[in-house]
């Protein structure tokens, strides 16, 4: 498997970084796995809830690559991270901390994509675009966007992931991102920004000056390119 990604996270208009992302890459198992996670505003500690979650969930799928890639690992992963979670907030004063996630993990020619809150993937394909994007955990409250699913202290109830599978084939892309990136620009543009004929590196240095330009937020990503299997 031949691929190459790129990773961005920054502070932005923010007073310091709550995004976390990590990834992980066996060439010689062909697998690959890397997970974005958001702290959530008006908590405390979202800085320690999005790092507890993504290296927890990270240590899970590097310790199980001779597990196949599927729903009950996902769950497992999750169940575990928020464990990690719940013992984390506990060592540090029984606090409120909550934080979204999005991950994405190929084993050969499979793609599995979980996600939990308003952190996104965006799946793309040459020749026929975004051809999967994960629907964020939302829901209004007085005019208010409230996260509905995320990893909540007190709240396992609300840590269950959204799951999709796909095939792979060679050229396309997958965007991991936080509602930082996506936010800060108009949804084509974005789009129309995966589908250049650029790196994943160019492409994630056009989308940071779109960030630094237009965003309020922390923002963060990860873009993957399947060159060829």
């Amino acid at each position: 498997m031949l691929l190459r990604y790129a990773t961005l996270s920054k502070q932005g208009a923010r007073r310091n970084n709550e995004d976390y992302l990590q990834l992980i890459f066996h060439p010689e198992e062909n697998s690959w796995m890397g997970i974005v996670c958001d702290g959530m505003g008006g908590h405390l500690k979202g800085e320690v809830a999005s790092k507890t979650v993504a290296e927890a969930i990270t240590r899970y799928w590097d310790g199980h690559l001779n597990y196949k890639d599927d729903q009950t690992k996902v769950e497992k992963a999750c169940q575990t991270a928020y464990r990690c979670f719940s013992q984390k907030a506990e060592n540090i004063g029984n606090i409120e901390m909550g934080t979204t996630m999005v991950m994405a993990s190929i084993q050969n020619e499979q793609l599995i994509i979980a996600h939990i809150g308003d952190s996104r993937c965006y799946h793309f394909r040459k020749e026929e675009g975004c051809i999967f994007q994960t629907q964020d955990h939302v829901k209004d409250s007085f005019g208010w966007e409230i996260i509905a699913r995320c990893f909540f202290t007190g709240r396992p109830d609300v840590a269950i992931p959204d799951i999709h599978q796909a095939t792979l084939q060679g050229g396309d892309k997958t965007l991991l991102c936080s509602d930082g990136l996506y936010k800060s620009m108009p949804s084509n543009i974005l789009k129309e920004k995966l589908t250049e004929e650029k790196s994943p590196s160019e492409i994630l240095d056009e989308l940071n000056l779109l960030c630094e330009k237009n965003g309020d937020d922390n923002y963060s990503g990860i873009l993957l390119e399947i060159l060829d299997f």
